[in-house]
């Protein structure tokens, strides 16, 4: 295959590891390991195990999503992440095997930090794609993954209190009484607001469906919800997702990983995009893969991760998949907070973001250690 011209390329050193601005790339050489945010030591953890060892793409991720668990990355990954209403941390993960397109997905997990593994093994060991809630957590613990243990952290409670105090805000509640931009609940639907709200009114999509404004979430570094990993071996794509109940969602592929914390939105069992294939994460060895970090509960209705992929599969490239996608969304949500990345089967990459400013991290064969890219919007 031949090898694409060489670019320049601009590079500073970070603390953490390279960081690229602006890029064109040569062919990657696989396997490769790409992640999103500048979560490097995961990177790291996985290229170690795929690429210097020769290890498979599916123990590469969750080797890669278990040491950001183990290390809380940026907050918001694995136990300890933002709880519920009512202060309770839960998990979403989802495993996508994207030679087979086999699929094993948990929400709303209970009393088990290893949501990676127990999805791996509903992908595994079930014909089932998603199991939640009580039934997930017993399907873990009777497989021997330890538990039940608390997944909640002084921090995590003490930022429930704070919230609370607060007026419990954010939150993703509306028409609502009390009024829940002010209020915590419990919330009821008034007899007037039950079926009878004019749904024509103009809110943060162009349907008109009312909705609170993404940036009022305050989403942001530290606060963005997702770690996704994908690596490719030199044999199959694999995805994995892994997500903190509350709000956005993860998934994941032979050569994905995510983990997503709640958006510090604070909601009861909510399952996000993490369970859900397309969504969070989507892969397909015959094109390649996508990651996905932001808005989940925006993410869902647009199986972002699903566009990009049939995006690649039509032609078009990464980087012009990645763009179309949030395009899409953007449209439809001008207000909307999200980024993807896209990488075909040869391990070329790009990403694509709205609202914020994006970052992913690569490690591939020829690579001496992580790179970060970081990605600005289109549209600011």
């Amino acid at each position: 295959m031949a090898v694409l011209p060489k670019l320049l390329v601009f590079v500073w050193v970070s603390t953490i590891a390279l960081s690229v601005l602006a890029f064109q790339q040569t062919q990657p050489e696989l396997p490769i390991v790409i992640s999103t945010w500048a979560f490097v030591d995961a990177v790291r953890a996985a290229a170690q195990h795929v690429i210097k060892e020769g290890g498979s793409a599916v123990n590469a991720v969750v080797r890669g999503c278990t040491v950001c668990e183990v290390l809380q990355c940026d907050g918001s990954v694995g136990y300890g992440g933002s709880p519920d209403e009512a202060g309770e941390t839960t998990l979403d993960a989802m495993v996508m095997d994207g030679t087979a397109m086999d699929v094993g997905a948990v929400g709303a997990l209970r009393s088990v930090k290893r949501a990676i593994e127990t999805a791996r093994l509903v992908m595994e060991h079930t014909e089932h794609t998603l199991l939640v809630g009580s039934q997930a957590s017993a399907f873990s613990l009777s497989l021997g993954l330890p538990g039940p243990t608390n997944l909640s952290t002084d921090d995590s409670l003490q930022a429930w209190s704070q919230w609370e105090k607060g007026g419990c805000q954010p939150n993703f509640w509306r028409d609502v009484i009390p009024d829940s931009t002010s209020a915590c609940g419990p919330y009821k639907v008034s007899a007037l607001m039950s079926g009878q709200g004019d749904r024509s009114r103009v809110g943060g999509g162009i349907s008109g469906k009312h909705r609170k404004s993404s940036f009022s979430k305050a989403t942001g570094y530290g606060n963005h919800d997702t770690i996704s990993m994908a690596v490719i071996d030199r044999v199959r794509i694999f995805f994995n997702f892994v997500f903190i109940e509350c709000s956005d969602a993860c998934c994941g592929l032979i050569l994905h990983q995510v983990s997503v914390d709640s958006d510090a939105c604070f909601d009861d069992l909510l399952v996000g995009d993490g369970a859900i294939v397309g969504a969070s994460a989507y892969a397909d060895d015959d094109v390649g893969a996508c990651g996905a970090t932001g808005d989940g509960d925006v993410m869902m209705r647009f199986l972002p991760c699903y566009q990009v992929v049939e995006s690649m599969r039509q032609g078009m490239t990464p980087e012009e998949a990645a763009k179309d996608s949030i395009a899409r969304i953007r449209r439809k949500f001008p207000a909307f907070i999200g980024a993807v990345f896209a990488m075909n089967k040869y391990g070329v990459h790009a990403g694509a973001c709205h609202g914020w400013i994006f970052q992913y991290t690569v490690q591939d064969s020829a690579m001496a250690d992580a790179v970060v890219f970081t990605v600005k919007p289109d549209v600011l």
